[in-house]
């Protein structure tokens, strides 16, 4: 059988998972082969466990029609796919629970392959929590580590934005690849294509329904050697992730916050139940796997050392930033006795050498 009708077979039977006619299980058990579904056996089919409605849905040759033109369009879109059974199919997803059936990919599909850490959490983070993530997911991504999310708003959206400053990320959807979600971040979508992949099972034109999005979480942490949990309240969708991770036998870690905070509870209560505590990019990365660890380890050595030299204004500066918090420019101006213009001015020289992080509101914080 040609490669193509291949390709369209296995877009047709992810049609039947993604519609809810069948699970991943009973369709690689049920469809091992091509042929079940080109050239349908209407008392085979009669033999198995299977509604009427699905026979009937097999047995039309619609499921092959729409395969065949969801094909062609991404063949149009240069969109690339990866079936269960391509070379390039991440095998780290492949050992799963239910694995998807395929992956649309729009970007460097390759990069699903490589060293990934999931960052996770809450969709309205408070001002710590967001430096957190942007902080952390710059620092994996220095290491070498690719950075996976769900490009939602909030901390996703950090974390991708964070990795994409010194290296590579994936945001896997709840959608198609063609109905981007949320809208306001189709541009950063655009920029994740560049350098890192976008990827979803659902069909180009899928629309982001609710029960997509635990089926999404699965992805992220089934492409991940480890998920941290940077803020999340007791009810977070980030917390299935994290039970999805211990499931499929990832490491789980978590940012540790106030007592007070409703957005800490949920990583707290993590880490009070054995997920590793995380202050820095070095605590996720002792916790991954040889031989990953030693080799992030050394690409962070190897940053911290080529750390530029620095002004006498410019070191005064860097070294009154806090490094785990973020300060208001007029603070800072109060701190050091600078005047805020001559600040500005000094931080944008820090910016450019890629030693601080301006944050909305003009807040500032260290980047290393």
């Amino acid at each position: 059988m040609r490669v193509e009708e291949r390709r369209v077979f296995w877009l047709a039977l992810n049609y039947l998972v993604t519609d809810g006619f069948l699970s991943v299980g009973k369709a690689l058990r049920y469809f091992d082969s091509p042929e079940k579904l080109f050239q349908p056996d209407k008392d085979w089919l009669n033999s198995i466990s299977l509604s009427e409605s699905t026979r009937q849905k097999i047995l039309s040759g619609e499921l092959l029609e729409r395969a065949a033109q969801e094909l062609e369009k991404l063949g149009e879109k240069e969109y690339t796919l990866l079936t269960f059974e391509d070379s390039g199919y991440p095998q780290i997803l492949r050992e799963i629970v239910e694995p998807p059936l395929v992956l649309y990919c729009h970007g460097q599909p390759e990069v699903l392959s490589w060293a990934t850490v999931a960052v996770v959490g809450s969709r309205r983070p408070t001002a710590y929590g967001r430096m957190m993530a942007e902080k952390l997911a710059d620092e994996l991504a220095a290491s070498g580590l690719v950075v996976i999310s769900g490009l939602a708003r909030g901390i996703d959206t950090l974390a991708h934005r964070g990795a994409l400053r010194s290296g590579r990320t994936v945001a896997v959807l709840g959608s198609g690849l063609d109905k981007i979600y949320p809208k306001e971040n189709r541009m950063l979508a655009e920029k994740i294509t560049e350098k890192g992949a976008v990827v979803s099972e659902f069909p180009l034109d899928s629309e982001p329904l609710g029960y997509h999005f635990p089926l999404r979480n699965r992805v992220i942490s089934g492409l991940s050697l480890a998920c941290l949990v940077v803020e999340a309240s007791q009810k977070s969708g980030a917390l299935i992730t994290a039970r999805l991770a211990l499931d499929q036998g990832r490491e789980v870690l978590a940012v540790p916050g106030p007592v007070t905070s409703d957005l800490s509870q949920g990583t707290n209560y993590l880490i009070k139940h054995g997920a590793k505590l995380v202050e820095s990019a070095e605590d996720v990365v002792s916790e991954l796997p040889s031989p990953w660890k030693e080799a992030a380890l050394s690409w962070l050595a190897r940053r911290l050392q080529s750390v530029p030299e620095l002004e006498d204004r410019e070191k005064r500066v860097f070294e009154a930033l806090p490094e785990n918090s973020v300060i208001h420019i007029d603070e800072l101006s109060d701190k050091i006795q600078i005047a805020v213009a001559e600040l500005l001015t000094i931080l944008l020289s820090l910016e450019m050498k890629e030693l601080v992080v301006q944050e909305a509101g003009k807040f500032f914080r260290r980047r290393v």
